[in-house]
């Protein structure tokens, strides 16, 4: 027999043999779809205990003194305090992130869309901040793939650990897939109203915080997350409405 008609054969076969993408879904589906499986009734019993349900939007805060990610949903017109989940680590001190290299975890505001969720991270399940943001890029900071994720170890990120991100992500997941276009994620230094600086204001950074808390003080005053837009190098505050739509321009 020609070489030729050996290889025609040996092709034939190989192809006849090849497993079909039903029988192998992509493992970057599975592991996500895993988690929502654990985590997923133990969510949509606690939820619909505080008259929520999975698929709500969702709004995030994190506080790097206090080593908390607070995850909200909106419950008719305003948010409200779901879990609060401790951050198991993040690398550098209070201040924002500046430039690639620099240890710093981000402080700010950011926005995450759905193709910022990554569930083949190397630390379990993540998603990206989208650092640098337009502030970030106004004031020339650099770095790239800034992320809160699985697992215990942090360079730049916040680590929440396997179990707690299985909850964040599955919340966030859901939310995008029912509508929501974007989660917005405000990061800060501390809570403002018990700052462990007497004197923040005075701080290298407190012009930037003072800044930042005019987010604080908007999202407290309506229970919904300001919309923010960057001028002049300074993040712009501006109250939401109740018939506003939840997710960041």
């Amino acid at each position: 027999m020609s070489a030729p008609r050996i290889l025609a054969i040996f092709l034939a076969l190989a192809l006849t043999t090849l497993p079909t993408q039903r029988a192998f879904p992509r493992s970057d589906d599975a592991v996500a779809q895993a988690a929502a499986q654990r985590v997923g009734p133990g969510l949509r019993r606690d939820l619909a205990a505080d008259g929520l349900a999975l698929g709500n939007p969702v709004f995030i805060r994190i506080f790097k003194h206090e080593r908390v990610l607070e995850v909200w949903l909106r419950k008719r017109d305003r948010f409200v305090l779901f879990r609060s989940y401790a951050i198991c680590t993040y690398s550098g001190a209070l201040g924002p992130k500046q430039r690639q290299g620099d240890g710093q975890s981000p402080e700010g505001f950011y926005v995450v869309r759905a193709g910022q969720l990554n569930p083949h991270s190397q630390f379990h399940l993540a998603f990206n901040l989208g650092y640098p943001n337009a502030y970030d890029r106004a004031l020339g900071r650099s770095g790239d793939f800034l992320m809160v994720h699985g697992n215990c170890v942090s360079i730049g990120c916040y680590a929440m650990g396997d179990a707690q991100i299985e909850q964040i992500y599955t919340l966030m997941a859901a939310a995008l897939q029912s509508g929501q276009t974007g989660i917005d994620v405000h990061i800060f230094p501390f809570r403002f109203e018990k700052s462990p600086l007497a004197d923040w204001q005075r701080q290298p950074w407190g012009s930037f915080w003072a800044n930042l808390r005019e987010g604080y003080d908007a999202f407290a005053h309506t229970g919904l997350p300001p919309t923010i837009t960057v001028a002049k190098q300074r993040y712009q505050v501006r109250e939401r409405a109740a018939a506003q739509t939840a997710a960041a321009p």
